[in-house]
């Protein structure tokens, strides 16, 4: 079975499911995927239909095709079931439809496919934001949404704050707030749900959460990968646009966020927005970087202006580090250090919490840097928590030399689960249900989105060039002078 847990509240919800972009590679590689993997839990209703859009009817065979290979190959082996898959439930609730979304009138074969009851109906966008306007105007004009209807918006929902206010004024020609559900998937993670529980139900960190207590954070989301052959995408967003104004923010929210009253989508959402109206404007302390060729994991790779249909002259930062301070009573004092690149040593996405020490240190004066304990909230390539502490150096002969060692929890051992879900399992799954606590607001995408156009005008009104970093290290150099020029140090480096 799944690992995924829920309370008592899950529901079983009957609907239709719209997905636009079926062969795209974020439904094959992820959403049809989890969509298997919640099969095979048993949270899907028997009377849920998944209308996956296509171009054209002629690639239904291919489809069908694309989706059992997807299946397999993004789903472990021992996850891995023909009888779900083929005989029963999974595939017998897939409705392949092809359809050019540029003709109105090919819509009607949508209509036809869909409950005439009124019934809810969830329509996913795994489109370029360019679509969306033309799709809901399709939609509309042929009388298939209503009020009962929910639309999916993929990140990046604009390229700047502008464009933003763009995409969610066409959203509200024909959508209430409450019908849109605007996604990211980091907030599904596990660990990210676990943030919460360790911030909110564990007094022993309550207490510690402010800063008088913790010297700084950061929140760092590295890849090892390069741009995979998207370089037409990539290279009109870069890291600013790609993972800043959605996951690393929405992180930085996470951690920095008052209690709210109630743990629902009202208080959780209205606290996100209080962080992201006092985030301070950002005058220098940004490095943007580009690799160049170098080593990942002992294979060589080229550099960004090397792959495949590079634009040799391009500025599109590949690596960008920032710190961020929040005005408010918590955390006045604390920065936050935000960072995040490709083609880095290691994948890793995680946010390490840096206490203050003790001002009176009685132990050996040359120890004193192993003062001040570390949380490790991991996010990936393993999920799980862990807290440096201080202890004493075992032996007879080492009197009271100190050491750090951490209490490690292991999602995998300590709660016996055979899998750690993908974010989307999750998400879809609160989509099914109604449930907008973990999705986006309008008013969170704007702010996110004024405070980073505050962010590149300010860079580009410096001085500063374009760094470099050859591919599998741990950034450029001056990111390191940046963080150190404040007495900090990034965690790898300590």
């Amino acid at each position: 079975m799944s690992s995924i847990k829920h309370n008592n509240s899950i529901k079983h919800t009957s609907q239709d499911l719209v997905l636009f972009g079926s062969l795209g590679d974020l439904s094959l590689r992820k959403l049809l995927p989890s969509f298997y993997h919640l099969e095979r839990a048993g949270f899907l209703d028997k009377s849920l239909s998944i209308h996956c859009v296509i171009r054209d009817d002629n690639e239904t065979n291919k489809f069908y095709e694309k989706l059992k290979e997807s299946i397999q190959n993004h789903v472990k082996e021992d996850c891995y079931s023909g009888d779900i898959f083929n005989k029963f439930r999974f595939v017998s609730r897939i409705n392949c439809i092809g359809l050019d979304l540029k003709d109105p009138s090919g819509y009607k074969k949508l209509k036809q496919s869909l409950p005439k009851n009124g019934s809810a109906t969830s329509y996913y966008f795994a489109l370029p934001p360019s679509m969306i306007e033309l799709v809901c105007d399709n939609l509309n004009d042929n009388g298939i949404i209503n009020k009962e209807s929910k639309i999916v918006i993929e990140k990046p929902i604009g390229i700047d704050y502008k464009s933003a206010k763009n995409v969610n004024d066409k959203l509200a020609k024909y959508f209430d707030e409450e019908q849109i559900y605007r996604i990211d998937h980091y907030l599904g993670k596990e660990t990210v749900q676990n943030l919460i529980a360790l911030r909110f139900a564990n007094s022993i960190f309550a207490s510690q959460w402010n800063s008088k207590c913790i010297e700084y954070v950061e929140i760092t989301a590295a890849e090892t990968i390069g741009i995979e052959g998207r370089w037409g995408y990539y290279d009109d967003v870069g890291q600013m646009i790609d993972m800043v104004q959605s996951h690393l923010l929405q992180l930085l929210c996470l951690v920095a966020m008052e209690p709210p009253n109630e743990l629902n989508a009202l208080n959780m959402r209205h606290e996100k927005e209080r962080v992201l109206k006092a985030l301070s404007p950002i005058k220098d302390d940004i490095i943007r970087a580009q690799y160049v060729d170098g080593k990942v994991l002992g294979e060589s790779v080229p550099g960004y202006l090397e792959e495949d249909g590079a634009n040799t002259e391009s500025e599109t930062e590949t690596y960008i580090c920032m710190r961020a301070e929040i005005s408010n009573w918590r955390w006045s004092g604390t920065p936050f250090y935000l960072r995040t690149g490709k083609r880095l040593a290691e994948k890793a996405t995680q946010i390490i919490i840096h206490f203050k020490s003790d001002q009176h240190f009685i132990f050996d004066q040359d120890q004193k840097q192993l003062a001040g304990n570390v949380l490790i909230i991991r996010l990936q390539p393993t999920e799980g928590i862990s807290l440096e502490v201080v202890t004493k150096d075992n032996g007879v002969d080492k009197g009271m030399r100190l050491r750090k060692d951490p209490l490690h929890l292991d999602f995998f051992k300590s709660q016996e689960v055979s899998r750690m879900p993908d974010g989307y399992e999750k998400m879809l799954l609160e989509l099914l249900n109604s449930e907008q606590r973990m999705f986006l607001t309008r008013k969170e995408v704007e702010l996110s989105w004024k405070w980073c156009d505050q962010v590149t005008k300010a860079f580009k009104s410096s001085s500063q060039k374009l760094c470099k970093y050859g591919a599998g290290s741990n950034g450029p150099d001056e990111a390191k002078q940046m963080i150190e020029k404040y007495g900090h140090k990034w965690y790898e480096d300590r």
